[in-house]
């Protein structure tokens, strides 16, 4: 049967065989890390969004190859053959920076949808873009791709992009999936590592540089097609190689509809 997005899967027991369409990659040749995670995240929670879902990726995933979720205990992995492609479990994250809990997914504040479409007239990727065919962030034609943008927000220390939903990402219900969201969270804590500034020896990382380790997210409302969305991103710090952001997804009225946390890896010096 063809499930969310175009995703073949053919379920057998508690195993799903899938195949990621080379509509949802990343790096050349390998799935987007946030289309996995989410569609992962989706199938932990059966859809729900009681709890947040902790996504870490040890190997990239091919596309139009197939490969198996698993689930095992409280847990979902995802596997080709005997390797472990990536893992999914649930995680109890407080909300906010009034959560009193010191692992809590804290969003970086809302930004307008009109400054978050404003900042993309920043974003790197316009000319310089690492993984342009990219399902989220890259250069492809409107309908196909998320094309968001993130750019820098002027006076701050966020990148923002408005994101217009389009039509062709519903699943056969008429529903904008949790990959989907997933994926518009994902890069733009990649971008945002590169940081805000074109001067020469500004202590940045470019985009393609680095591959997502681990995203753990939690969806709190549905976005909903031809809908216009602020998707913004922030820093929060470095661990040798480990670069660490948060994203989140707003409604125009600054209602909250997703938020991360991402690990992303530099490679090896």
């Amino acid at each position: 049967m063809w499930g969310e997005c175009g995703l073949m899967t053919a379920a057998a027991g508690l195993r799903t065989v899938l195949s990621v369409p080379e509509r949802f990659r990343g790096p050349e040749g390998i799935a987007n890390g946030g289309w996995i995670a989410g569609t992962l995240a989706s199938s932990l929670t059966g859809g729900g969004h009681a709890s947040a879902v902790e996504v870490t990726l040890h190997k990239p995933v091919p596309l139009e190859t197939e490969v198996t979720i698993e689930h095992v205990g409280n847990a979902v992995t995802l596997n080709l053959g005997d390797q472990h492609l990536v893992e999914a479990i649930p995680v109890a994250l407080g909300h906010g920076a009034g959560s009193g809990s010191a692992d809590a997914l804290t969003p970086p504040p809302f930004v307008p949808f009109n400054d978050a479409a404003r900042a993309e007239d920043g974003f790197r990727g316009r000319h310089r873009h690492p993984i342009a065919g990219c399902f989220a962030c890259g250069l492809r034609e409107p309908g196909d791709g998320l094309r968001i943008f993130p750019g820098p927000v002027e006076g701050t220390d966020l990148v923002a992009a408005g994101w217009r939903v389009p039509v062709g990402v519903t699943d056969e219900h008429g529903v904008v999936p949790d990959s989907i969201i997933w994926s518009a969270l994902d890069c733009a804590t990649g971008w945002v590592q590169y940081g805000s500034s074109e001067e020469p020896g500004t202590d940045s990382v470019p985009a393609g540089s680095a591959l997502l380790g681990r995203l753990t997210g939690q969806v709190f409302r549905r976005v909903y097609p031809l809908g216009s969305y602020s998707v913004v991103a922030r820093a929060i710090g470095r661990e040798g190689r480990k670069l660490h952001g948060v994203s989140a997804v707003y409604e125009v009225d600054g209602t909250l509809v997703a938020a991360a946390k991402a690990t992303w890896i530099t490679p090896r010096p």
